[in-house]
């Protein structure tokens, strides 16, 4: 066992650089120091002030600053550019600092990229910006981009590192430890050590911190992990590899062609991206908002892309208004059903929505299918029947004792058991189906749900009182 003590003795390979202590941590405050130094046109002190910052960081102050001082910051942090930088900045945000960089600028950084994240960098510039950024790797490095760029988008493919070890099976551990110690080409990173047969096809896998405990002269076969190891198929969408990782809790896994043969592997550090890109993209669909749509977009970019959902949404309530409308006579006998109407359609509405974002939530980690998608029904159902009819007991008195009218509580009441039980329904039953009909249940699942609970809302209770109350 290490002692902590000896941790920063000579020839131990902690530094600090490891723990960040080289770094200053991004506080609200910190950036505004640095804004307040750019509009004083103190360039030392900012320099001073951004040189501290790890270029995570970096990427977060570019989104918080507004486009002037964007300017001002990529001209700051030029000379000592990290081409990492780039790979933390949101699509049109990387496009925007590497038309000011300069492709020739970027050019020269991305060769000490690895092969995903230049993949990630160039893949939705203009074919002229990528051919210029290809020209300054390798021959080796392009073709394995190029090859990368051929796989269609949000596939393993596109994500996964041609960077990797693989070892014969016949080597012993020994051998194995020779060869990484002498590789001038090795990843900078990496975790398992992938084993081969000689069609250059996966049978297992060595994780680095069992070959450091092997002795010597211990065959590879006899160590590496073969029943647990999980390929992926090239063409495999990524959605589903981020779901293998969860799932099997790994922290890679090769890559494969269709004849089996090793292409490349995909790391955990991938994977986590992915997972954070799909829940991004499913709560921005949910509400109704393209992946473009973000804080750094231009005012008419982010306008059209809204547009169409708000349109949407205006024919659902212009539905709703009409449903309204068949019962103008009854409202204008009754004056407090325009005051209370809208309870009705609010309560359902906000059910329906707690319902529907755990069924779309499930769907997306694929705890709900087919299997047991009518015993999820039955007891979101049951829960919505439930808190249904407390708050229709809890509105049915408000009601009474608001107007006086015992007749308009009940009604009120058994309205708001109607629609809570249709949203619960409705909210787990919308997305499964436009699953099964093969659309996003992310993208408009909200928008038929909002219908439904505002139309049976309205009806119900206004139905009711017009049957009951006049």
């Amino acid at each position: 066992m290490t002692d902590i003590n000896e941790l920063d003795r000579p020839g131990n390979t902690t530094s600090s650089a490891s723990t960040g202590d080289d770094y200053v941590d991004l506080t609200p405050e910190y950036a505004r120091e640095i804004l307040d130094a750019l509009h004083e046109e103190d360039t030392p002190r900012v320099e001073e002030l951004v040189g501290e910052l790890h270029f995570a960081d970096i990427a977060d102050l570019l989104g918080w600053a507004g486009s002037s001082e964007r300017e001002q910051l990529v001209d700051v942090i030029r000379p000592d550019f990290d081409p990492e930088l780039l790979t933390e900045l949101d699509d049109e945000l990387r496009e925007e600092v590497i038309a000011q960089l300069g492709t020739q600028v970027v050019a020269e950084a991305i060769s000490e990229l690895d092969s995903d994240d230049v993949v990630e960098v160039i893949e939705d510039l203009e074919e002229a910006e990528q051919q210029e950024l290809l020209g300054a790797l390798s021959e080796i490095e392009r073709a394995r981009v190029q090859e990368a760029l051929s796989y269609p988008e949000y596939t393993a493919g596109r994500i996964m590192q041609r960077e990797l070890v693989a070892i014969p099976d016949y080597w012993s551990v020994g051998q194995t430890i020779d060869f990484l110690r002498s590789a001038k080409n090795l990843p900078e990173d990496f975790y398992d050590i992938i084993v081969v047969d000689p069609r250059y096809r996966p049978v297992g896998m060595v994780p680095l911190s069992r070959a450091i405990r092997t002795n010597r002269p211990v065959l590879v076969r006899d160590v590496m992990e073969s029943d647990d190891m999980r390929t992926v198929l090239v063409t495999e969408e990524q959605e589903n590899v981020a779901h293998l990782f969860r799932q099997r809790d790994l922290i890679s896994a090769p890559v494969v062609d269709d004849n089996g043969r090793l292409v490349g592997v995909i790391t955990v550090d991938d994977v986590v991206d992915v997972i954070d890109e799909e829940y991004e993209e499913d709560m921005m669909r949910m509400a109704g908002v393209g992946e473009e749509d973000d804080l750094s977009s231009a005012v008419l970019d982010t306008t059209r892309s809204r547009f169409t959902w708000l349109l949407v949404n205006l024919g659902t309530a212009i539905a709703a208004s009409m449903v309204i409308g068949l019962f103008e006579h009854t409202i204008q006998s009754l004056v407090a059903l325009a005051v209370l109407m809208p309870i009705v359609a609010s309560m359902g509405g906000n059910a329906g929505t707690q319902t529907l974002t755990v069924a779309v939530r499930a769907i997306a980690t694929r705890e709900l299918n087919s299997t047991n998608a009518w015993r999820v029904v039955r007891k979101e159902v049951a829960v919505c029947t439930l808190n249904g009819l407390a708050f229709a007991v809890l509105s049915g008195l408000v009601s009474w004792f608001w107007f006086d009218d015992m007749r308009l509580g009940m009604v009120i009441g058994v309205a708001m058991v109607i629609n809570l039980i249709v949203a619960g329904a409705a909210g787990a039953i919308i997305p499964l189906g436009l699953e099964r009909a093969g659309v996003d249940p992310a993208v408009s699942s909200s928008v038929f749900l909002t219908t439904i609970t505002d139309v049976v809302g309205f009806f119900a209770f206004l139905g009711l009182a017009a049957a009951f109350l006049l």
